[in-house]
């Protein structure tokens, strides 16, 4: 099976993501692209035998702009750097499932078929976030901590208080009555107090 899996990535993968101008380094397909780096990762489960090969597809992208907001900035070169939208393949494309597995009762040509629909569908996605402040809203509608301090800065810095105000209070209600919240609420206090408000 470990073969089937090679000759996927090499026959049908990689070229469906050459055609779209992405580099390819081990198992993780990515394209740089002004401040944003676009990657798709194929993740190989631990677990895997000689007669199942069991794989996820992770999606992220680095936005530089974003990677100058954090609280300490990365060293790394970007392909490694943390990624600030991050996501399994099943958030941004819900027909595809939580897991692909070859084993020898399967169709080949028909699992490749699907992934490549799959891989098409979530680079619809990715690539229709064409900007730092397109991540940034991604994570403030869900009302999630992940890039929260990034999200804060960001917004900030671009004048927009009443967004930060709106964001801050949406968090303190869904969160608030955790017992992190302490934490979390003087880190943006301390925030706000950058940015003198």
């Amino acid at each position: 099976m470990q073969e089937l899996f090679t000759e996927m990535i090499t026959k049908d993968v990689k070229p469906f993501f050459s055609k779209y101008d992405y580099l390819k380094k081990d198992l993780n397909f990515y394209k740089p692209d002004d401040t944003l780096v676009y990657k798709f990762n194929i993740q190989k489960s631990k677990a895997n035998t000689w007669n199942h090969v069991l794989f996820y597809i992770n999606c992220s992208i680095h936005s530089t702009e974003l990677a100058l907001l954090q609280s300490t900035l990365p060293s790394a070169p970007p392909l490694e750097n943390k990624s600030h939208f991050t996501a399994r393949i099943r958030e941004i494309c819900p027909s595809a499932p939580d897991h692909y597995s070859l084993t020898p009762d399967i169709d080949p040509d028909q699992l490749s078929d699907e992934l490549l629909l799959h891989l098409e569908e979530a680079l619809t996605f990715m690539h229709s976030m064409t900007s730092a402040r397109a991540i940034v809203d991604y994570y403030m509608a869900r009302v999630a901590l992940h890039l929260s301090e990034e999200t804060f800065r960001f917004l900030l810095q671009a004048g927009d208080t009443e967004a930060a105000g709106q964001y801050l209070k949406q968090l303190q209600l869904k969160f608030g009555a955790e017992k992190r919240w302490t934490i979390l609420e003087k880190k943006y206090a301390g925030i706000f107090g950058e940015y003198g408000i």
